[in-house]
């Protein structure tokens, strides 16, 4: 994981298989010195400027078209863009009364790095919360077929745009991914469980016969 994204401070984490929101992921942000570091932050954007942090129940993504203008997104967008990396992210189909999740990942089997956007929430009693949103756009081939938005995917070489370029610079990198990067397939419904938290989670769903 240092290595891959260039990290020159990394937190320690576990292997994770289901990260609902409201829980802590890892996060790539420029420290005052302009290098990378990783560290957990809460999924579910809280605003510098917000009252009750349980606003951020309702903030865990943000949409690509307004991120620049609306009032939740638009300080963040400004001043404090992240990676959110990971080696893949699930969705959910519709299928009658039934809704069958799929895993996506790059079809080169790297990790992936999602853009976001992190606060930090000072709370009355002096307490900081740091906490981030993932950006999502329209989807690509892969995706389109089961949902109509997906994780704004950076490309390596734009890592380091996403992160320090000024916010003009940066929307074209909010394009769905080329779909023939990306490859998906149907996985256990228990992923829609979310204390459900093992390997089996992300394998390839076995057909009925």
């Amino acid at each position: 994981m240092a290595s891959h994204f260039g990290l020159s401070e990394c937190a320690d984490f576990g292997p994770r298989y289901n990260i609902p929101p409201g829980t802590d992921i890892p996060v790539i942000r420029l420290s005052p010195e302009g290098k990378r570091v990783l560290h957990l932050l809460r999924w579910g954007l809280v605003p510098h400027r917000s009252g009750d942090p349980s606003i951020g129940a309702k903030l865990n993504n943000a949409r690509a078209e307004g991120v620049g203008e609306k009032f939740s997104y638009r300080d963040a967008f400004r001043r404090r863009r992240c990676l959110i990396p990971a080696d893949g992210f699930y969705e959910w189909k519709t299928e009658g009364r039934l809704k069958q999740p799929w895993h996506f990942s790059l079809r080169s089997g790297d990790p992936l790095a999602m853009g976001g956007l992190w606060e930090s929430w000072r709370g009355p009693d002096g307490r900081i919360l740091r906490a981030c949103a993932i950006i999502t756009t329209g989807p690509n081939a892969v995706m389109a077929p089961v949902h109509d938005r997906v994780p704004a995917i950076i490309a390596p070489e734009h890592w380091q745009d996403w992160l320090a370029a000024p916010p003009d610079e940066v929307r074209a990198l909010l394009a769905p991914l080329p779909a023939e990067a990306m490859q998906a397939w149907k996985v256990d419904r228990r992923v829609s469980h979310t204390t459900a938290d093992d390997p089996g989670l992300v394998a390839l769903m076995a057909e009925a016969a």
